[in-house]
Protein backbone atom coordinates (compact mmCIF):
# COMPACT_ATOMS: atom_id res chain seq x y z
CA UNK A 1 0.00 0.00 0.00
CA UNK A 2 1.32 3.68 -0.99
CA UNK A 3 2.22 5.50 2.28
CA UNK A 4 -0.22 8.16 1.70
CA UNK A 5 -2.79 6.04 1.34
CA UNK A 6 -1.92 4.43 4.92
CA UNK A 7 -1.44 7.65 6.89
CA UNK A 8 -5.40 8.76 5.43
CA UNK A 9 -6.54 5.24 6.95
CA UNK A 10 -4.73 5.60 10.07
CA UNK A 11 -6.62 8.85 10.43
CA UNK A 12 -9.64 7.34 10.89
CA UNK A 13 -8.55 3.94 11.88
CA UNK A 14 -5.87 4.48 14.06
CA UNK A 15 -3.43 1.12 14.82
CA UNK A 16 -3.94 -0.40 18.02
CA UNK A 17 -1.80 -2.64 20.37
CA UNK A 18 -3.25 -6.12 19.41
CA UNK A 19 -3.34 -7.10 23.12
CA UNK A 20 -4.74 -4.23 25.23
CA UNK A 21 -6.58 -2.35 22.18
CA UNK A 22 -4.49 1.12 23.26
CA UNK A 23 -4.42 3.30 20.47
CA UNK A 24 -0.51 3.76 19.09
CA UNK A 25 1.73 5.89 17.45
CA UNK A 26 2.80 3.54 15.09
CA UNK A 27 2.14 0.23 13.44
CA UNK A 28 4.44 -1.90 15.59
CA UNK A 29 1.55 -4.77 17.05
CA UNK A 30 1.92 -4.01 20.76
CA UNK A 31 2.00 -1.35 23.07
CA UNK A 32 4.80 -0.82 25.26
CA UNK A 33 3.08 -1.84 28.19
CA UNK A 34 2.00 -5.04 26.57
CA UNK A 35 5.29 -5.75 24.65
CA UNK A 36 7.54 -5.63 28.15
CA UNK A 37 4.96 -8.64 29.29
CA UNK A 38 5.93 -10.87 26.83
CA UNK A 39 8.51 -13.66 27.88
CA UNK A 40 10.78 -13.86 24.69
CA UNK A 41 13.24 -17.30 24.78
CA UNK A 42 16.77 -16.21 24.77
CA UNK A 43 20.22 -17.20 25.58
CA UNK A 44 21.19 -20.11 27.31
CA UNK A 45 19.15 -22.60 25.48
CA UNK A 46 19.20 -26.13 24.43
CA UNK A 47 21.37 -26.17 21.36
CA UNK A 48 19.46 -28.76 19.94
CA UNK A 49 15.94 -28.15 21.55
CA UNK A 50 16.04 -24.84 22.50
CA UNK A 51 14.62 -25.41 25.79
CA UNK A 52 15.49 -22.35 28.31
CA UNK A 53 18.63 -23.64 30.96
CA UNK A 54 19.44 -21.37 33.63
CA UNK A 55 21.70 -19.00 33.81
CA UNK A 56 24.36 -19.99 35.57
CA UNK A 57 27.00 -22.43 34.48
CA UNK A 58 25.72 -23.25 31.30
CA UNK A 59 27.72 -22.60 27.81
CA UNK A 60 26.35 -21.85 24.84
CA UNK A 61 26.44 -24.74 23.08
CA UNK A 62 25.54 -27.39 25.80
CA UNK A 63 22.70 -29.73 25.73
CA UNK A 64 19.72 -30.56 28.56
CA UNK A 65 19.19 -33.56 30.02
CA UNK A 66 16.37 -35.34 27.64
CA UNK A 67 18.13 -34.04 24.17
CA UNK A 68 21.65 -35.27 25.51
CA UNK A 69 19.58 -38.90 26.35
CA UNK A 70 18.45 -38.85 23.16
CA UNK A 71 19.90 -39.84 19.94
CA UNK A 72 16.47 -40.47 17.89
CA UNK A 73 15.37 -37.14 17.94
CA UNK A 74 14.11 -36.45 14.22
CA UNK A 75 14.77 -32.95 14.36
CA UNK A 76 17.94 -30.84 13.99
CA UNK A 77 16.95 -27.85 15.99
CA UNK A 78 13.90 -26.99 17.81
CA UNK A 79 13.12 -22.71 18.22
CA UNK A 80 10.33 -20.58 19.63
CA UNK A 81 10.22 -16.73 19.90
CA UNK A 82 8.63 -16.33 23.37
CA UNK A 83 7.03 -18.56 26.03
CA UNK A 84 3.39 -19.67 25.95
CA UNK A 85 1.84 -18.11 29.15
CA UNK A 86 -0.90 -15.55 29.93
CA UNK A 87 0.73 -12.87 28.49
CA UNK A 88 1.11 -14.52 25.42
CA UNK A 89 -1.60 -16.83 24.86
CA UNK A 90 -3.99 -13.87 24.36
CA UNK A 91 -2.42 -12.87 20.99
CA UNK A 92 -2.13 -16.47 19.56
CA UNK A 93 -5.43 -18.02 20.61
CA UNK A 94 -7.28 -14.87 18.90
CA UNK A 95 -5.23 -15.36 15.67
CA UNK A 96 -5.90 -18.66 16.08
CA UNK A 97 -9.42 -19.39 17.03
CA UNK A 98 -11.09 -15.74 16.43
CA UNK A 99 -10.50 -14.81 13.00
CA UNK A 100 -7.73 -11.90 13.92
CA UNK A 101 -5.36 -12.84 10.87
CA UNK A 102 -3.90 -9.50 11.18
CA UNK A 103 -1.96 -10.37 13.91
CA UNK A 104 0.37 -12.68 11.36
CA UNK A 105 2.39 -10.53 10.15
CA UNK A 106 3.70 -9.32 13.66
CA UNK A 107 3.86 -12.79 14.75
CA UNK A 108 6.07 -13.40 11.91
CA UNK A 109 8.38 -11.25 12.91
CA UNK A 110 8.61 -13.07 16.22
CA UNK A 111 9.17 -16.48 14.39
CA UNK A 112 12.11 -14.53 12.41
CA UNK A 113 13.58 -13.34 15.48
CA UNK A 114 12.85 -17.04 16.89
CA UNK A 115 14.63 -18.92 14.54
CA UNK A 116 18.27 -17.07 13.89
CA UNK A 117 20.33 -20.17 14.44
CA UNK A 118 17.95 -21.85 11.70
CA UNK A 119 18.36 -19.35 9.38
CA UNK A 120 22.37 -19.81 10.16
CA UNK A 121 22.24 -23.04 9.98
CA UNK A 122 20.31 -23.24 6.49
CA UNK A 123 16.82 -24.08 5.38
CA UNK A 124 15.65 -24.67 1.58
CA UNK A 125 12.11 -24.85 2.41
CA UNK A 126 9.37 -23.95 5.08
CA UNK A 127 5.86 -25.42 5.68
CA UNK A 128 3.51 -25.45 7.77
CA UNK A 129 1.99 -27.91 9.90
CA UNK A 130 -1.06 -28.85 7.94
CA UNK A 131 -4.98 -28.95 8.91
CA UNK A 132 -6.97 -31.93 8.28
CA UNK A 133 -9.51 -30.97 5.54
CA UNK A 134 -12.49 -30.84 7.52
CA UNK A 135 -11.03 -28.71 10.61
CA UNK A 136 -10.03 -26.19 7.62
CA UNK A 137 -13.70 -26.13 6.40
CA UNK A 138 -14.82 -25.12 9.81
CA UNK A 139 -12.00 -22.75 10.92
CA UNK A 140 -11.63 -21.42 7.10
CA UNK A 141 -7.98 -20.84 7.60
CA UNK A 142 -4.64 -22.43 8.89
CA UNK A 143 -2.79 -20.43 11.03
CA UNK A 144 0.53 -21.93 10.63
CA UNK A 145 -0.02 -21.33 6.29
CA UNK A 146 -0.49 -17.89 7.92
CA UNK A 147 2.40 -17.36 9.71
CA UNK A 148 4.26 -19.60 6.80
CA UNK A 149 3.46 -17.06 4.09
CA UNK A 150 3.99 -13.54 6.34
CA UNK A 151 7.65 -15.49 7.10
CA UNK A 152 8.12 -15.71 3.50
CA UNK A 153 8.32 -12.60 3.07
CA UNK A 154 11.48 -11.88 5.53
CA UNK A 155 13.20 -14.24 4.70
CA UNK A 156 12.30 -15.47 1.26
CA UNK A 157 12.82 -19.06 1.69
CA UNK A 158 10.12 -20.62 -0.53
CA UNK A 159 6.65 -22.17 1.38
CA UNK A 160 5.45 -25.31 0.34
CA UNK A 161 1.71 -25.60 1.05
CA UNK A 162 0.93 -29.36 -0.69
CA UNK A 163 3.66 -31.84 -0.51
CA UNK A 164 2.36 -32.47 3.29
CA UNK A 165 -1.02 -33.34 4.08
CA UNK A 166 -2.51 -34.07 7.37
CA UNK A 167 -4.66 -37.36 5.77
CA UNK A 168 -5.79 -38.52 9.28
CA UNK A 169 -8.94 -36.54 11.05
CA UNK A 170 -7.28 -36.31 14.77
CA UNK A 171 -9.03 -34.86 17.86
CA UNK A 172 -7.46 -31.81 19.13
CA UNK A 173 -4.35 -32.51 21.02
CA UNK A 174 -5.60 -29.72 23.84
CA UNK A 175 -7.73 -32.78 24.76
CA UNK A 176 -4.64 -35.32 25.94
CA UNK A 177 -1.49 -35.82 27.60
CA UNK A 178 1.75 -37.03 27.84
CA UNK A 179 1.58 -40.38 25.58
CA UNK A 180 -1.73 -39.87 24.13
CA UNK A 181 -0.76 -36.92 22.03
CA UNK A 182 1.69 -38.94 20.88
CA UNK A 183 -1.13 -41.90 19.81
CA UNK A 184 -3.43 -39.30 18.86
CA UNK A 185 -1.36 -37.75 15.90
CA UNK A 186 0.84 -41.34 14.67
CA UNK A 187 0.51 -41.76 11.10
CA UNK A 188 -1.48 -38.71 10.59
CA UNK A 189 0.85 -37.12 7.98
CA UNK A 190 1.56 -37.98 4.50
CA UNK A 191 4.02 -36.73 2.13
CA UNK A 192 2.03 -36.52 -1.45
CA UNK A 193 5.32 -34.97 -3.27
CA UNK A 194 8.19 -36.60 -1.64
CA UNK A 195 10.93 -35.64 -4.76
CA UNK A 196 9.95 -31.81 -3.79
CA UNK A 197 11.32 -32.59 -0.43
CA UNK A 198 14.27 -35.12 -0.85
CA UNK A 199 17.52 -34.06 0.33
CA UNK A 200 16.24 -30.58 1.56
CA UNK A 201 16.45 -28.82 5.13
CA UNK A 202 13.24 -28.09 5.78
CA UNK A 203 11.57 -25.93 8.08
CA UNK A 204 8.48 -26.85 10.02
CA UNK A 205 6.14 -23.80 11.52
CA UNK A 206 3.55 -24.18 13.81
CA UNK A 207 1.66 -21.56 16.59
CA UNK A 208 2.58 -23.40 19.35
CA UNK A 209 4.71 -26.31 20.82
CA UNK A 210 3.43 -27.95 23.87
CA UNK A 211 4.64 -31.88 23.68
CA UNK A 212 6.54 -31.98 20.63
CA UNK A 213 4.48 -34.56 19.44
CA UNK A 214 2.81 -33.17 16.59
CA UNK A 215 5.87 -31.83 15.14
CA UNK A 216 7.97 -34.53 15.56
CA UNK A 217 5.15 -36.91 13.81
CA UNK A 218 5.28 -34.49 11.30
CA UNK A 219 9.06 -34.32 10.76
CA UNK A 220 8.48 -38.21 10.50
CA UNK A 221 6.83 -38.63 7.37
CA UNK A 222 9.14 -35.94 6.22
CA UNK A 223 12.23 -37.55 7.19
CA UNK A 224 10.86 -40.63 5.71
CA UNK A 225 10.33 -39.27 2.65
CA UNK A 226 13.97 -38.35 2.02
CA UNK A 227 14.58 -34.69 3.31
CA UNK A 228 18.18 -34.25 4.80
CA UNK A 229 16.87 -32.78 7.79
CA UNK A 230 13.69 -31.14 9.57
CA UNK A 231 14.22 -28.14 12.18
CA UNK A 232 10.85 -26.89 13.81
CA UNK A 233 9.70 -23.25 14.63
CA UNK A 234 7.11 -22.11 16.52
CA UNK A 235 5.83 -18.42 17.84
CA UNK A 236 5.54 -20.20 21.29
CA UNK A 237 6.24 -22.72 23.60
CA UNK A 238 4.79 -23.91 27.22
CA UNK A 239 7.95 -24.36 29.28
CA UNK A 240 7.12 -26.67 32.14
Amino acid sequence: MHPLFQKIIDIFLPPRCLKCGKILGDTNGLCPECFNQINFITRPYCQRCGLPLPEHGHKKDMLCGHCAADSKSPFRMNRAAVCYDEYSKPLILNFKFHDRTENAPFLARWLLLGGKDIFAAGTDVIIPIPLHYTRMIKRRYNQSALLAKELNKLCNIPVDLDSVVRHRKTKPQVEFSGHERIKNVQGAFRVKHPEKLCGKRVLLIDDVMTTGSTLRECALAILKAGAASVDTLTVARVIK
